[in-house]
């Protein structure tokens, strides 16, 4: 049975991940509104939705400096004041330009979350259930982007519905969060690795789990003791960590080419090129959420008692199927009413199984104690830097060569996924951290 403790931190830290999850899809139901009142082109609204995957590739390449340097918890405090900050200030952004720079703000959020949130559950959790609570994170990440699916229903179909309130109300799950990350404790790893706070530590893996609290707490001093002594990022980069380096570069890289980032920010578009008139295409992207979670929880459940590499393999078949069958049906213009949806819905239900819920897991666990923060980031920064290219130019390749090649391209790419599960991926399912530091780096 799980700690309630452990279970409170981890629903909490995994707040950010909501949040996340509702930034990132919030535009979607506000994008084509904010074309009109502003006249912006194709090419300027995808910069205006991109704005946001900009300051995530920041917040992510650069967010395992503040979580090493002054811990997760502070840098996860930080997180939830961008959070309200980003959507305060979208709702009342007079102009493009400064909602661009709230959108970035909030970008900032999204990409630190992304770093700090996976690798505190990961260094809280005992190892039989590190995967399913790290994959709160990503439950919680669907969670918002149904819930802002649902929220953009609601708001487009009442009366005094307008794109502000959709981007504003987001501050009401920021307050929360700014409230309850106060209640985490330190990470015990962090404690040991960067502040040498042993008792604070040991206080904390005995509230975690007392008859395991020694053991844990020696295994951490002792992998503390091998590491060579360098900085941080000399560390990172002495070639010690070539092969985890290879795997999140992989793992994040194929996350992006799966074309989900294009799905999520312009689902309604997608569904308009498919004939939709807007109000079914904001109730078929409600649906899409609710896919997007089911699916998560499915593999929520499933990561501990089966693996990474098996929901890897299932989301695969999944994504490669849905991705061709969608480039077929827009090569031949043959639209029926409910095909491409069900299509979609098959292509979120396959990244929700598979990339959606092993990729924060995968990448929090190869990286060891002493560099997680610069592994993680680096991970997360190569998902946001692909998440921002692909984002940015979705509605000009839409718009010039239709959906067909699009869908394709991505379809390749997944093929090429495969393979790299097949040959490359490990399974990190049941071994401990300290253990997958062992067998991933060179002495």
């Amino acid at each position: 049975m799980t700690n309630p403790k452990i279970l409170f931190w981890a629903i909490t830290v995994a707040l950010g991940g909501f949040l996340f999850g509702f930034d990132t899809a919030v535009i979607s139901g506000a994008e084509q509104a904010i074309q009109r009142e502003w006249g912006l082109s194709n090419a300027l609204v995808g910069q205006m939705v991109a704005m946001a995957l900009y300051g995530t590739v920041i917040g992510a390449l650069f967010g395992g400096i503040p979580c090493d340097r002054y811990g997760r918890k502070t840098t996860l405090i930080g997180i939830a004041i961008l959070y309200l900050v980003s959507a305060v200030g979208s709702a009342l952004a007079p102009d493009a330009i400064w909602l661009m720079v709230f959108r970035f703000i909030g970008g900032l959020a999204v990409g630190a979350s992304s770093v700090a949130a996976p690798v505190y559950i990961s260094e809280i959790a005992p190892t039989h259930l590190r995967g399913r609570l790290t994959a709160i994170f990503q439950f919680n990440i669907v969670l918002g982007i149904l819930i802002a699916y649902v929220s953009n229903y609601l708001i487009g179909s009442a009366d005094f519905g307008n794109w502000r309130l959709m981007l504003g109300i987001e501050a009401v799950p920021a307050a929360i969060f700014v409230a309850l990350v106060f209640l985490v404790p330190r990470s015990p790893r962090w404690l040991v690795v960067q502040r040498g706070a042993i008792e604070e530590a040991r206080a904390v893996l005995q509230r975690i789990n007392p008859a395991t609290a020694d053991a844990e707490l020696a295994a951490i001093q002792h992998s503390h003791r091998t590491a060579s002594g360098r900085s941080e990022w000399r560390e990172f980069i002495s070639g010690r960590f070539n092969l985890p380096i290879l795997l999140a570069f992989l793992f994040a890289f194929f996350n992006q080419l799966s074309g989900i980032n294009a799905v999520i920010y312009y689902a309604p578009r997608i569904f308009a090129m498919a004939g939709m008139e807007e109000g079914a295409a904001l109730l078929s992207s409600a649906g899409l959420g609710m896919v997007n979670l089911t699916f998560t929880i499915i593999g929520l459940f499933l990561i501990d008692h089966f693996g990474r590499r098996f929901l890897m393999y299932i989301g695969s078949v999944g994504y490669i199927v849905s991705l061709a069958c969608l480039a077929l049906i827009f090569q031949a213009e043959a639209f029926d009413g409910a095909l491409v949806p069900m299509l979609i819905f098959v292509f979120i239900a396959s990244h929700a199984i598979g990339q959606g819920a092993c990729i924060w897991v995968f990448i929090s666990e190869i990286f060891p104690n002493n560099v997680r923060g610069f592994g993680m980031s680096f991970g997360s920064g190569t998902h946001w830097v692909f998440a921002a290219v692909i984002a940015g130019t979705f509605p000009y390749f839409a718009g010039l060569l239709g959906g067909a090649p699009i869908f394709a391209f991505f379809a390749v790419m997944m093929v090429l996924q495969l393979l790299f599960v097949r040959y490359m991926m490990p399974e990190t399912k049941g071994v401990s951290l300290e253990e997958l530091e062992a067998k991933l780096s060179r002495p």
